[in-house]
């Protein structure tokens, strides 16, 4: 499914995004993470990590959002972004958790060659259950969350 919003901004549907889970975790934490991409395949890259957080018991995935597509900000000479929300719940550690999505990056090839570059895979961790943090690696709930349409209009129809 595709469904243009504007000019700019289009969602998608695909296995995976939008998807809610049949069971409820008794897992500790809940966590929503933004996920983005503009380099490669991004929905085969989305539905790849997907599968890898349903398999690791470490995650439970409750409820993820259709995809957008959207152009960047920031370094504007690059290809549109995919971007959508998952909303998962874990047992891990704030620390931990950030430490395991970077390795998931890692896996994608992601590179960081400068600020707001084109990528394979970027993971954000938008709200950690209901904890706030600022230091120099991590700021939670994610910094500016809430003025990006790459968070807002994917997290808007998670729960339509």
């Amino acid at each position: 499914m595709k469904k243009k919003l504007s000019a700019n901004l289009t969602l998608f549907q695909t296995s995976h995004f939008p998807y809610k889970a049949k069971f409820d975790s008794n897992k500790k934490y809940e966590v929503t993470i933004g996920i983005g991409g503009n380099i490669g395949n991004v929905k085969k890259t989305f539905d790849k990590l997907f599968l890898c957080l349903l398999k690791d018991s470490r995650f439970d995935i409750l409820i993820t959002s259709p995809l957008l597509l959207n152009p960047p900000f920031g370094f504007l000479e690059q290809n549109y972004f995919l971007n959508g929300i998952i909303s998962l719940k874990t047992n891990l550690s704030i620390n931990e958790f950030f430490k395991s999505m970077q390795r998931f990056e890692n896996r994608f090839k992601r590179t960081r060659s400068f600020k707001d570059a084109p990528r394979t895979l970027d993971i954000d961790i938008i709200f950690f259950a209901n904890k706030r943090i600022n230091t120099e690696k991590l700021t939670i709930p994610h910094k500016n969350w809430s003025q990006r349409e790459s968070v807002v209009i994917p997290l808007s129809r998670m729960y339509k």
